[in-house]
C-alpha cells in the first residue's frame, strides 16, 4: 500500500504542476510588471518543458534506476518550486518553471511502470484505479487551491504549497520503493532523437500559441517555425527508424493494442483539460463570473471524477475495458453536444451538468486506457511504454488547448466583422439616429456585438470538442480483448 501511495504522490506533483499556477497569472503579471503577451510564456514554457522531457523517462530509469531517478526528480521539483516562489522577475520565474516541469515530467512514466510491474493480474485494475486518482484529480482541484491561496496569501504560495507534497512523496519513495541498481551498460542517450523531437514540439507549440497574434503565414516568424517543425520532425522519424536504440522505439506501435491504446489516449488528452479551460473562461468573459463560482464548477468536476474512480476501484476489474471506453467517451460526446447548444443565457446549472458529465467520463476512462495499451506489452518495456503513453497525452492536451483558443479568437474576429455589417441606419426595428443620441449608445452596441462574437467563438470550439470525441469509437472496435497476457495470468 505504501508503494502505491508513494507513486500516487509522485504523479500528483506532475498533475498539480500543470494547472495550479494558471489561476495566479493575473497576480504574477501585476507583481512582476509583465504584459499579457509575456505572461503566456509562463504557461507555454511549462508545456514545452513537460512534453520535451517526458521521453527521457525510459533512459533515466535504465541508466540510474527507477528509485534513484524518482528521488532526484522529486528533490529537484521541490527546490525549483521554492525558487519559483522566490522569483523577482518574469525571466527568473520562467527559468525555474522550466526546471520544475523538467524535474517532474519523467517521473509519472517511471512511477506508473512501478505500479504496473508490482501489481499483476486482477490486482492491477484496482491498483491502477487508485494510482490514476493522482493523475485525474489534481488538475481539477489544483486551480481551486491555487485561487484560494492567491487571494488569502500571495502568488508565491501557489508554489510553496507544493513543497510539503514533494516532501511526503520523497519519504514514501525512501520507505517503500525497492532499490534497483543502475545499469551502466545502457547506451548513451540518443541526443539526435532528443533534440530533434524537442525542437519539433517547441516549434509546433510556438506556432499554435503565436500564430493568431502574428497573422499566421504573413509573419516570417510563423513561417520559419512551420518550416523548422517539418524539418526537425523529418529528422526525428528518419533517425528513429534507422537507429538501433532510438530515444523512442517506434516498433512498439507494431503491437496492436499498444498502438490503439496510445491513439485513444491521445484523443483523451485532447478532451481531458479542455472543458476545464474553456467553460470557466467563457463564464468569466461573458458573465463576469467571480473566481469562487468558477472554483465551485471545477470542484463539481473533481467530485464527479472522484466518484467514478471509486466505482472503478470497487467494480472496475469486472467490466470489459471496451465497454468502459465507450461509456467514458460517450459521456464526453454527450457533453460536447450539450456545449454546442450553449448561448449567452445558458445557466450555471447547465454548465455544471456538463462539467459533471466530463468528470464522470474522465473517472471511467483512466483504468481502461491503462489496461489496453499495456495488456500485451513485455514487462521489460513497461517504462518505455508508459513514457510514450504520458508523452502522447501531454502533447495532445497542450496542442489541442492551443487549437481550441485559435478557433475561439479567429472565429470571434470573423463573426464580429459579419455582425457589424448588419448594423446600419436602415434597420426597420431600430431608430438608428435616436440610438446614437443615447448616452454611450455606440459603445453599448459595440460591446454587445463583441459579446455575441465571443459567444459564437466558444460555440465553435465546442463543436470541435464534439467532433473530436467521435474519432475514438472506430478505434475501440479494433481492440483485441481479452489479451494473451490476461489469459496467462488467469
Amino acid at each position: 500500500m505504501w508503494l502505491l501511495i508513494s507513486c500516487t504522490l509522485v504523479t500528483t506533483l506532475f498533475g498539480t504542476n500543470l494547472t495550479i499556477a494558471n489561476v495566479s497569472l493575473p497576480q504574477i503579471q501585476g507583481a512582476l510588471s509583465a504584459s499579457p503577451d509575456q505572461m503566456s510564456w509562463v504557461i507555454t514554457a511549462n508545456l514545452i518543458a513537460t512534453a520535451v522531457t517526458i521521453p527521457l523517462a525510459s533512459w533515466l530509469a535504465n541508466r540510474f534506476g527507477r528509485r534513484r531517478s524518482m528521488i532526484f526528480g522529486v528533490t529537484g521539483f521541490a527546490l525549483a518550486s521554492l525558487m519559483c516562489g522566490l522569483s523577482n522577475s518574469l525571466a527568473e520565474l520562467i527559468v525555474w518553471r522550466v526546471i520544475q516541469s523538467a524535474s517532474c515530467s519523467p517521473l509519472m512514466a517511471i512511477a506508473q511502470s512501478v505500479v504496473i510491474d508490482e501489481f499483476t493480474g486482477e490486482r492491477r485494475s484496482r491498483a491502477t484505479s487508485i494510482y490514476m486518482m493522482g493523475v485525474g484529480i489534481p488538475p481539477s482541484v489544483a486551480p481551486i487551491i491555487g485561487g484560494y491561496v492567491c487571494e488569502e496569501l500571495s502568488w508565491s504560495w501557489v508554489f510553496y504549497i507544493l513543497i510539503p507534497v514533494a516532501a511526503l512523496a520523497l519519504l514514501g519513495l525512501l520507505k517503500s520503493v525497492k532499490p534497483d541498481a543502475p545499469n551502466k551498460k545502457v547506451e548513451k542517450i540518443d541526443w539526435i532523437g532528443f533534440f530533434s523531437l524537442a525542437a519539433t514540439i517547441a516549434c509546433i507549440q510556438l506556432l499554435l500559441d503565436r500564430g493568431e497574434r502574428e497573422e499566421w503565414f504573413s509573419s516570417l516568424e510563423i513561417t520559419a517555425e512551420c518550416f523548422l517543425a517539418l524539418i526537425f520532425a523529418w529528422i526525428f522519424f528518419a533517425h528513429s527508424l534507422t537507429r538501433k536504440k532510438p530515444l523512442i522505439d517506434l516498433t512498439l506501435f507494431l503491437n496492436r493494442n499498444f498502438a490503439l491504446g496510445i491513439a485513444i489516449h491521445c484523443v483523451f488528452g485532447m478532451l481531458f483539460v479542455t472543458p476545464l479551460v474553456t467553460i470557466p473562461t467563457m463564464l468569466q468573459q461573458l458573465s463576469d463570473a467571480p473566481d469562487f463560482l468558477v472554483g465551485v464548477l471545477i470542484g463539481l468536476r473533481f467530485i464527479a471524477t472522484a466518484v467514478a474512480m471509486l466505482i472503478m476501484i470497487i467494480w472496475g476489474n469486472k467490466w470489459d475495458p471496451r465497454f468502459l471506453l465507450v461509456l467514458g467517451f460517450g459521456l464526453h460526446t454527450y457533453a460536447g453536444f450539450l456545449m454546442c447548444n450553449f448561448d449567452m443565457n445558458t445557466s450555471v446549472q447547465d454548465m455544471s451538468f456538463v462539467l459533471i458529465l466530463t468528470g464522470l467520463g474522465v473517472g471511467f476512462l483512466w483504468v481502461p486506457m491503462t489496461l489496453v495499451p499495456f495488456s500485451n506489452l513485455e514487462a521489460a518495456r513497461s517504462v518505455e511504454g508508459t513514457m510514450i503513453w504520458n508523452f502522447i497525452r501531454s502533447i495532445g492536451s497542450s496542442f489541442y488547448i492551443s487549437a481550441s483558443f485559435i478557433v475561439i479568437f479567429h472565429t470571434q474576429k470573423i463573426n464580429y466583422a459579419q455582425l457589424t455589417e448588419n448594423i446600419h441606419p436602415y434597420l426597420d426595428f431600430l431608430s438608428f439616429d435616436s440610438f446614437l443620441e443615447m448616452s454611450g449608445g455606440l459603445s453599448i452596441a459595440a460591446n454587445e456585438l463583441n459579446q455575441q462574437a465571443i459567444n459564437i467563438g466558444y460555440i465553435n470550439s465546442f463543436y470541435l470538442f464534439f467532433w473530436t470525441s467521435l474519432i475514438v469509437y472506430p478505434l475501440i472496435l479494433l481492440i483485441s480483448w481479452p489479451p494473451k497476457s490476461f489469459s496467462k495470468a488467469n
